[in-house]
């Protein structure tokens, strides 16, 4: 076979058949379905294959029907043969519903969301009892998701969805996170700064007078879209100098020339540096 019988139904020698998936069908519809196809000898419902070589076919969706075909005896099973792509493999496994859909929290819609909660909340033991669908759904839409490395920071939104719960959500969600900017102005995902850490983001953008601010006020100077200060190019500042690592400290006091400061702690090196010449 070759490109031309892409689409096609063929039948096939059910040996040449390998199966995909397993399928989680409760054996009351299996045994159904196989005293079906003994008495037809034939599967109306074709199986949707790959080609995987010379002869050699992959089953990539309706994997029910393949293991119905196995346990029936038949020799041959009609198909239809699709191209290898993974975008092909995972539409034709959600249309012939052989597993869960996958949905990428990062970008997923409002809509998609709800839809996913639904479906876990209504399954039977469910960890997610006693989540509202509703507010759980507006808190994790309006979070900074896009930039998120893990699901923990679901645990942080107060909708009653705890660490324990979170494996619950990686059953139908993934993520496919953007990089961090390098200067964040976005509000939402500032806030899931500690005010510690947003002190240190001011520093380092040049910002001055900010060592005493709420977060809500470091929140509002953060997220004002302007061109930051630069750095002057000799550092005194104490409050600016604690925003930098150890590694970074002992950097510029390599740059300044000044002697013995290998071996010093943070505290040292802040006050070494930020003795004026």
């Amino acid at each position: 076979m070759g490109l031309s019988d892409i689409g096609n139904l063929v039948c096939l020698p059910f040996e040449e058949i390998e199966p995909g998936q397993p399928t989680n069908v409760h054996d009351l519809f299996l045994q159904e379905a196989i005293n079906v196809l003994r008495v037809s000898q034939r599967n109306w419902l074709p199986l949707i294959v790959k080609e995987t070589g010379v002869d050699q076919y992959k089953v990539v969706a309706n994997t029910f029907v393949y293991a119905a075909i196995s346990r029936a005896g038949l020799e041959e099973a009609w198909c239809i043969v699709v191209d290898d792509s993974n975008e092909t493999a995972e539409a034709c496994s959600v249309l012939a519903q052989d597993g869960l859909p996958r949905i990428n929290l990062s970008t997923a819609s409002r809509k998609q969301i709800a839809t996913a909660l639904d479906y876990l909340l209504k399954q039977p033991g469910t960890l997610l009892k006693g989540v509202n669908l509703s507010s759980a759904t507006s808190r994790i839409e309006s979070a900074p998701r896009k930039y998120w490395q893990t699901f923990e920071p679901i645990t942080k939104l107060k909708c009653k969805i705890t660490k324990g719960k979170l494996k619950e959500l990686k059953k139908v969600f993934y993520l496919e996170p953007e990089p961090i900017p390098e200067i964040i102005t976005d509000p939402v995902l500032l806030d899931t700064f500690t005010a510690a850490e947003l002190k240190k983001m001011a520093g380092k953008r040049g910002f001055k007078r900010y060592s005493k601010l709420s977060k809500a006020n470091l929140i509002k100077r953060l997220s004002e879209n302007k061109k930051p200060e630069p750095l002057p190019e000799v550092v005194t500042d104490p409050a600016l100098l604690d925003t930098f690592t150890v590694t970074e400290l002992k950097k510029i006091a390599k740059k300044r020339g000044i002697t013995g400061y290998s071996k010093l702690k943070k505290a040292d090196l802040i006050k070494r540096l930020s003795e004026t010449d």
